[in-house]
């Protein structure tokens, strides 16, 4: 019969990159190991492993294995801390995944609510997930994802909670301050600042800078927004960002925002669950209060 042991097995074998370094992980013999897999290997009529000189190399049952071991252990792990969190009275947690570096100070919003509103839920936030959630999502990892560009996949589902506009922010003497809406030949000569994210996934450049066939004269990377503002603030470039967070940031910084093009960039921030999780309540809650944010 196939346990979860065999799973955890193959799993650390391919993270560790050998059975001696894996037994050691999961505190075991190499020979326990060694035996474990022997017996399944035996029992289904399968070979596991495959020895190339010093190194193991996974067959086609090992790779199913191995795959089906990333999809069902972070469940069983999650199935645990959920049962756990029962016994002790909780109700849950909601484990929140970030794929939106501007987001953060709208999560905030949320969240101070939302944990007075349910006292037994246990709420962390994970930014690690910046641009990579989807994976995370599926893999049990998180319950929610906070995205402005869902990616539609079977088993999961996206609830639009939060439309603002993507908007040019430059200095207050900038040249551009004035003008009721830029033009991509207006960033030809800037310096355009913007997050470190591919520039396929950066809204300035797939919807309004690259279909004209245009590319500002320097493109810089920064972190975290404080830093890029005060950036912008000191005319050292342009970013585009969220219409509401530039209007937050105005009362401490001589910054203004200004519509990209004549139409504007219009977005959604989006809220990604599983399917499955649908019905749990205190997910529910989260969803509708985010709906209610403040804008």
């Amino acid at each position: 019969m196939l346990e979860r042991i065999h799973l955890t097995i193959v799993q650390q074998v391919e993270k560790q990159g050998s059975l001696t370094a894996a037994a050691k992980a999961l505190h075991l013999s190499q020979s326990a190991l060694s035996h474990s897999i022997r017996k399944l290997e035996q029992r289904l009529g399968i070979e596991i492993w495959r020895r190339e000189g010093r190194h193991l190399e996974l067959t086609q049952s090992g790779a199913y294995l191995l795959s089906i071991a990333h999809r069902v252990l972070p469940q069983l792990a999650l199935a645990e801390e959920r049962l756990q969190q029962f016994a002790q009275g909780e109700r849950g947690a909601l484990r929140i995944g970030m794929e939106c570096h501007p987001c953060y100070q709208w999560l905030l919003k949320v969240i101070a609510p939302y944990l007075n509103a349910w006292p037994d839920v246990d709420v962390d936030v994970k930014q690690k997930f910046q641009f990579g959630g989807i994976g995370a999502l599926l893999g049990y990892e998180i319950d929610l994802l906070v995205t402005p560009d869902p990616l539609y996949k079977p088993n999961l589902q996206f609830d639009p909670v939060f439309a603002y506009e993507q908007v040019l922010v430059v200095a207050e003497d900038h040249s551009l301050a004035k003008v009721s809406f830029a033009t991509p030949k207006d960033l030809i000569e800037e310096t355009l600042i913007s997050y470190p994210v591919d520039i396929g996934r950066l809204d300035i450049y797939n919807q309004f800078l690259l279909p004209a066939g245009i590319t500002p004269r320097r493109h810089k990377t920064i972190e975290t927004t404080d830093i890029m503002l005060q950036m912008v603030a000191s005319g050292r470039g342009v970013a585009a960002l969220p219409r509401w967070l530039i209007e937050e940031y105005q009362d401490r910084l001589p910054i203004t925002p200004i519509r990209l093009g004549e139409k504007g960039i219009a977005k959604q921030i989006f809220l990604g669950s599983r399917i499955t999780d649908q019905k749990v309540d205190y997910m529910e809650a989260f969803i509708a209060l985010a709906r209610q944010s403040p804008r």
